[in-house]
């Protein structure tokens, strides 16, 4: 795979970090800290999966002051809705050889 869709994919395979994903869709952007409050985990421990959240490129982050804000990005998990949608499309277009096949 390339463009970095490994990386989202292992990102994505954590439901902690999919919850993660919701809450930054549902505010828009928020702090470690406002996080830790839609997600039952430690501070510390959502620091760490936005870590890996932006290295698979799917969240950002800004200071303002003292404060580091995370937001989402959309760029890496574009690139992988098309590579999905791509093997969705070949499997369909298999699919419907084995199913002429089958009905002659």
């Amino acid at each position: 795979m390339t463009n970095g869709v490994d990386e989202v994919l292992a990102a994505l395979a954590d439901p902690t970090r999919r919850r993660l994903l919701d809450a930054l869709a549902d505010r828009g952007e928020a702090t470690a800290t406002t996080l830790a409050e839609d997600v039952p985990v430690s501070r510390q421990a959502i620091v760490k999966h936005l870590a890996v959240l932006q290295q698979a490129g799917l969240v950002s982050s800004g200071k303002q002051g003292r404060e580091v804000r995370y937001h989402l990005t959309s760029q890496r998990l574009a690139q992988t809705a098309d590579w999905m949608a791509g093997l969705a499309a070949e499997w369909d277009r298999r699919l419907a050889v084995i199913k002429r096949i089958a009905e002659s």
